[in-house]
């Protein structure tokens, strides 16, 4: 027997011993490494789906957008047009009861071209706003001067000043209105917002 054969009980353990924390070392390792890469994985995910929603919300802001672009982009130059729109009801308003035959037909042109406008008008999502009845709405009227209302409620619209209009959904111009007034003893309004 050689002395490389010969072992202790002592040293019998010792290599068994070893082999076995070192496998356990490395198996910790191993478990807290795959932990370290699920934790990293789930923040990676969580951080592009954050990133695709974002994404996904920029292109529909852009959308949104282009959209509206399409939807207003005439405001300016409807606004202009509102003042041509103007003029051709003051001349027809204007204009005699009784015309000559020449004026009657100089009339007619006048509201063939007024039609003509408010069809363009009505083409590209503009509308005249018809409140004479309807109660005074700060979002579209602008309120003038208040009249004798007979028994309308008090801030019915009773007159039109001036057209108003709006472009799609949005207010172009507000109208020009004279409203019904209190009646003479009548109790004031409650407490609050008002028009």
């Amino acid at each position: 027997m050689t002395d490389s054969d010969r072992t202790t009980p002592a040293d019998a353990g010792t290599p068994a011993t070893g082999a076995h924390a070192s496998a356990a070392t490395d198996e910790g390792a191993a478990v807290e490494r795959t932990a370290d890469l699920e934790a990293e994985v789930s923040a990676l995910k969580d951080h592009l789906l954050r990133a695709v929603a974002e994404q996904d919300n920029i292109r529909k802001r852009g959308q949104r957008e282009i959209d509206d672009t399409r939807k207003y982009a005439v405001s300016g130059f409807a606004r202009e047009l509102l003042v041509v729109a103007d003029n051709l009801r003051r001349a027809l308003e204007a204009a005699p009861k009784d015309p000559d035959p020449a004026m009657k037909n100089f009339l007619i042109g006048i509201e063939a071209t007024e039609r003509g406008l408010l069809s363009a008008f009505e083409k590209a999502g503009i509308r005249k706003l018809e409140p004479v009845g309807q109660p005074a709405d700060p979002n579209f009227h602008q309120i003038m001067m208040e009249v004798d209302g007979g028994d309308a409620a008090h801030l019915t619209v009773m007159q039109v000043l001036q057209d108003g209009y709006v472009i799609q959904d949005r207010l172009l111009r507000a109208a020009l209105v004279a409203v019904a007034r209190r009646p003479v003893g009548a109790a004031p309004p409650p407490p609050g917002p008002q028009v």
